[in-house]
């Protein structure tokens, strides 16, 4: 989309939910903590029926959700559960699925313990090599990119058109850019997963994950999954993602803005050893970002000398926050490896919030001056 229909588009998503309202009704959507529901007569005649089948403020984050997708939407209580959603809605025995062999790891761990003991077969590839080899034989073909958390890229258009060539499905993680940044469905994905957790919900303070896709028979089947398997939203978790998507264009630009200028001022800099953004002309997959991506993100990765170095700029840097997770309003780093991932001990992810930039550029770089 052109950045007018964006920005018409994220107008609109802010009253969206107000077309419906009768006069004296809430303008946000009601928390609705229902278990059970009034059922005269026959169910099918009850728009909602049970608390595990529909619930009304899961419905109002859905749509919205699903018009800043310009996709079908189904919710569901974290962003794993979305993906585990997708991988055991279409997979069967006998078949195989490729996965980033950098991406999030419990993607893997869920695929390989899981999804193996019941006959399907797991290949990994690397991201950034991942047109490098055949999609021949995959059921499911699944890409993330920036890749969690190294930040490699992989060109979603291009593996659209082989996996389409190939008959496999292609599922697009877009939990580091949410809709704003990158719109996987846009580039020939047939389905899109996100954790609202991250930047979307905004606050640190929910679990939520949501999958798209124009394939509404696919939709179908997730929602029987959900319904069957009891993955379901909590309301009030819904509701929260609902407050922090109104928001999110705000927090989204800051973010970003502040993580490219964070990143021009540290090129270069003496305490590390490596500097990643995909807006770095120095980023192996800038190109690539630059074609597919409407923004370059807000994550880098700093790699510093050893373990204890990257834990004293952690610990030293007044605004940062150490802990996991990433996409919130409070700029936090950690050290991948404490989870396995396949970094040097010095690697830090680094998600950028909100604070002022000049405050947060500032800051980090007087941490860093002093490791030096």
């Amino acid at each position: 989309m052109s950045k007018d229909t964006t920005d018409t588009r994220l107008a609109e998503l802010l009253h969206h939910y107000g077309r419906r309202l009768a006069p004296g009704d809430s303008v946000i959507p009601p928390i609705v903590p229902a278990a059970v529901y009034h059922l005269p007569g026959m169910p099918a005649q009850a728009t909602y029926q049970y608390g595990r089948f529909h619930n009304p403020t899961w419905e109002a984050l859905e749509e919205a959700l699903g018009f800043l997708e310009e996709a079908e939407t189904v919710l569901f209580p974290s962003g794993m559960a979305a993906i585990a959603a997708v991988m055991f809605a279409s997979l069967k025995a006998g078949d195989r699925v490729l996965l980033p062999s950098d991406g999030y790891y419990t993607t893997r761990v869920l695929a390989e313990r899981y999804l193996g003991q019941l006959g399907v077969a797991c290949d990994l590839r690397p991201t950034a090599r991942f047109l490098e080899g055949s999609f021949a034989g995959y059921r499911l073909v699944f890409v993330e990119t920036p890749s969690n958390p190294g930040l490699d890229i992989c060109d979603i258009a291009a593996v659209a058109a082989a996996t389409r060539k190939a008959g496999a499905l292609l599922v697009a993680d877009n939990t580091t850019m949410t809709p704003l940044g990158q719109r996987p469905l846009a580039l020939g994905a047939d389905v899109v997963v996100n954790a609202d957790t991250k930047a979307i919900n905004g606050h640190s303070d929910a679990l939520m994950g949501h999958v798209s896709s124009r394939d509404p028979a696919f939709c179908q089947a997730l929602r029987d999954w959900r319904r069957y398997s009891g993955a379901v939203p909590g309301p009030f978790e819904a509701w929260q993602v609902f407050r922090g998507l109104e928001t999110l264009e705000v927090r989204h630009a800051r973010m970003c803005a502040s993580a490219a200028e964070l990143a021009n001022r540290l090129a270069g800099h003496r305490a590390l050893v490596d500097l990643r953004y995909p807006g770095l002309p120095s980023h192996p997959g800038h190109a690539t970002a630059g074609r597919q991506m409407a923004t370059f993100g807000s994550m880098l990765t700093l790699t510093l000398a050893d373990g204890a170095a990257a834990d004293r700029f952690m610990a030293d840097c007044p605004l940062v926050q150490p802990s996991t997770s990433f996409g919130g309003v409070r700029t936090c780093a950690e050290r991948r490896d404490r989870w396995g991932d396949a970094v040097p001990p010095g690697f830090v992810r680094l998600s950028v919030g909100i604070e002022p930039t000049r405050a947060l550029v500032g800051a980090v770089l007087k941490t860093l001056d002093n490791l030096i």
